[in-house]
């Protein structure tokens, strides 16, 4: 099996995968994952793909991950595995989209607006 690369995104986080066969190290940004995720939630979450199609000590995952924090990172690095492990085998596609790990999260940050304090959030009015 040659390389295989994906791509996730959420919030501003992009994560970027290269997945080999191997016996299940996940490398992320020359770390590994539990150095990298100290949190067990987050590792957790990173893994949930590989534990779906049962493919947790099959690859070896080498991850480039930017932007973004902890949390928005974790589940960009979460679609981008889901989507190499569906350019491996499609099969496995059906059992990742029931799960929703196939879905890209498109919620963004909503940018503020001048003469407001926040996005959408307005300064205390008064009639007096």
């Amino acid at each position: 099996m040659e390389t295989v690369n994906a791509l996730g995104r959420r919030k501003s986080a992009v994560a970027r995968v290269y997945v080999n066969e191997g016996s299940g190290k996940i490398t992320i940004n020359k770390r590994d994952l539990t150095e990298y995720f100290p949190s067990p939630i987050l590792q957790f979450v990173v893994k949930q793909p590989l534990v779906a199609v049962d493919a947790v000590e099959k690859y070896d995952i080498k991850v480039t991950l930017c932007g973004g924090g902890y949390t928005g990172q974790s589940q960009a690095l979460r679609l981008a595995i889901a989507r190499a492990l569906v350019k491996i085998n499609a099969e496995d596609k059906a059992a990742l989209r029931a799960e929703g790990f196939m879905t890209r999260d498109s919620r963004e940050v909503e940018r503020k607006k001048p003469g407001r304090p926040k996005a959408r959030r307005r300064f205390q009015f008064s009639k007096r």
